[in-house]
């Protein structure tokens, strides 16, 4: 775990790091582990009372690992995060599979999550960036849910969180385009509670003011604010089933191949 993400712990705040920097923190099976292992152990940790998520180096995460999408491209090879093969539509956690319990377990933790981005945050990065609370961005971050590029939708828990933020026609222009977007966008949009000249220390400066409240108030609060929104479970197993349709199928193989070989794609009716 340590060798993708690190977690220290002061004064009731833990700040979580991806230290995967020499890959723009990008997702590959040691990281969603990681990544599901941190949440796991910080809901257990006593006397943490606000989170801070951040990225290394040169950005925050650039999404799921390119060979990933090599593994699409061979024969045989899915590139789905747990393991080859696996059904995507068994939930292993609870409403959540396991790369979705990597971006909801974030949501699930009984303190407050803050997020701080900036250089890329695109696919499932992005996607992480959502089991945040808040999204403090610098001025240059950009985003994308580029699921769309490599022929897949988004299914890391982004859809039912990002359904509770943006406007449902902003948000099918996202999904569909795969387009990268700025700060500026995301603040426009809902998607960003900020933008800061340094993320991730004002990020831990609002970590520090909120483990100074109440931890009962602050963890009544998230349970309360968390149960405003529909049952996600429907949207959770939706991802699943509709992910693991495209998978492998020749559209999407094609989809990968000309990102690959770089490009047109010819894609069939």
């Amino acid at each position: 775990m340590d060798d993708r993400v690190s977690i220290s712990i002061s004064e009731g705040v833990a700040d979580v790091r991806l230290v995967r920097a020499d890959k723009m923190n990008a997702l590959d099976q040691p990281m969603f582990e990681a990544l599901v292992a941190a949440t796991d152990r910080l809901s257990k940790a006593k006397g943490v009372r606000a989170v801070v998520l951040s990225g290394e180096g040169r950005a925050f995460c650039a999404g799921l690992d390119m060979g990933r999408f090599a593994a699409m491209k061979e024969k045989g090879g899915n590139g789905i995060p747990g393991g080859e093969n696996r059904d995507l539509t068994v939930r292993t956690y609870g409403k959540a599979n396991f790369a979705q319990q990597a971006v909801w377990g974030w949501r699930q933790l009984p303190m407050p999550v803050i997020a701080a981005v900036h250089g890329v945050a695109f696919g499932g990065g992005f996607q992480l960036s959502l089991g945040a609370d808040m999204r403090f961005l610098s001025s240059d971050a950009r985003m994308s849910i580029m699921e769309i590029k490599w022929g897949l939708v988004p299914d890391m828990a982004g859809t039912p969180i990002l359904a509770s933020l943006v406007r449902d026609d902003i948000l099918r222009d996202l999904t569909y385009t795969g387009r990268i977007f700025s700060a500026q966008e995301a603040l426009a949009y809902g998607l960003a509670t900020r933008i800061c000249d340094d993320p991730r220390a004002a990020a831990l400066d609002v970590a520090r003011e909120i483990a100074g409240k109440s931890p009962d108030a602050i963890r009544a609060a998230k349970r309360m604010l968390n149960n405003l929104s529909v049952d996600p479970g429907p949207a959770l197993l939706a991802e699943s089933v509709e992910q693991q349709k495209l998978i492998g199928s020749p559209n999407q193989t094609e989809a990968v191949r000309a990102n690959l070989e770089k490009r047109a794609p010819n894609f069939a009716d």
